[in-house]
């Protein structure tokens, strides 16, 4: 897939343990965009270390978008006993709206075959919630987390 802006081409391939500080870095940027929507920045993906996402990778799949080598995109999911769970998608904020996190959960889905895929977002995320209802997520619940954030569950 070729970036819109440049001629650089996009590259989506398995993450490895010593990609977790570039993604760690990465999500705590996209992380920031979302913390502000909620007025919340204590919200666990900012608050996330080294240590545990490296902790991440002994039990999740994690997938990494890169554009000349520089991280750019990330997704992380594990198959559990009730299906594939899809977190942290994540896109560097100069590269959205290219077709990256569609790209990242359509091979998510690829490569972690699975009967049904949940993933969750906060009810304010209006482009998240787009993304994923266009991919074919349905909503099947929501939980009030406090007065300024309601997760929404999806699944497909």
């Amino acid at each position: 897939m070729k970036d819109k802006r440049t001629d650089f081409v996009l590259q989506i391939k398995t993450a490895k343990p010593e990609d977790a500080q570039a993604i760690l870095d990465l999500q705590k940027l996209a992380y920031t965009g979302e913390a502000a929507i909620y007025d919340d920045y204590s919200i666990p993906p900012l608050k996330q270390t080294l240590q545990e996402i490296q902790a991440q990778f002994d039990d999740h799949t994690f997938l990494k978008a890169t554009i000349n080598g520089e991280i750019v995109g990330s997704v992380r999911a594990r198959n559990t006993s009730t299906g594939c769970q899809i977190g942290r998608l994540i896109v560097h904020p100069d590269h959205q709206n290219q077709g990256i996190g569609t790209s990242l959960m359509k091979r998510i889905e690829d490569v972690l075959l699975s009967d049904r895929y949940k993933l969750f977002t906060g009810h304010k995320s209006e482009r998240n919630l787009y993304l994923y209802k266009k991919l074919g997520y349905r909503e099947y619940r929501r939980r009030k987390i406090n007065d300024m954030l309601t997760l929404v569950f999806l699944e497909k």
